[in-house]
């Protein structure tokens, strides 16, 4: 059971950087609109974009597959622990209550923090995580 939920993790926060990598790639103006507004513009240039989009997607399939474990999973909790931090008002205050505007809030980010917490319990179990390429490499 431990191994499926594994991959399933695996599955579930690499896919969500493949698709991020992919809007970057394919829309890069709406990655950029993204940045600029809850990133205070950081990153927001169509080349930063494309750039951002090939790392994003890159870490997303290793990361589904369970390749290079050791250098992606911390890239990965890199990349969404921080963007979980950075858009901290919304997960303290989802609805809108008393850090944000009731039209500014947004519940949909608030699943932002499982998903940077599952990323920290891949680094946390890699060493058990048996259905990943990097231990099927291992076994020989």
């Amino acid at each position: 059971m431990k191994a499926i939920s594994l991959l399933l993790l695996r599955a579930g926060t690499g896919l969500l950087m493949v698709i991020w990598g992919l809007v970057r790639l394919l829309n890069p103006a709406m990655g950029a609109g993204v940045s600029s507004k809850y990133y205070d513009g950081l990153g927001a240039s169509g080349t930063i974009q494309l750039i951002w989009g090939i790392a994003l997607f890159l870490v997303g399939i290793l990361t589904v597959l369970g390749l290079f474990r050791r250098v992606v999973y911390p890239a990965q909790a890199v990349i969404l622990v921080t963007g979980a931090l950075s858009i901290w008002k919304y997960l303290l205050d989802p609805l809108g209550l008393w850090l944000l505007e009731k039209g500014s809030s947004q519940i949909l980010f608030f699943p932002s923090l499982t998903v940077a917490a599952a990323t920290l319990v891949l680094i946390a179990f890699r060493d058990e995580d048996a259905l990943s390429l990097d231990a099927k490499r291992a076994r020989g």
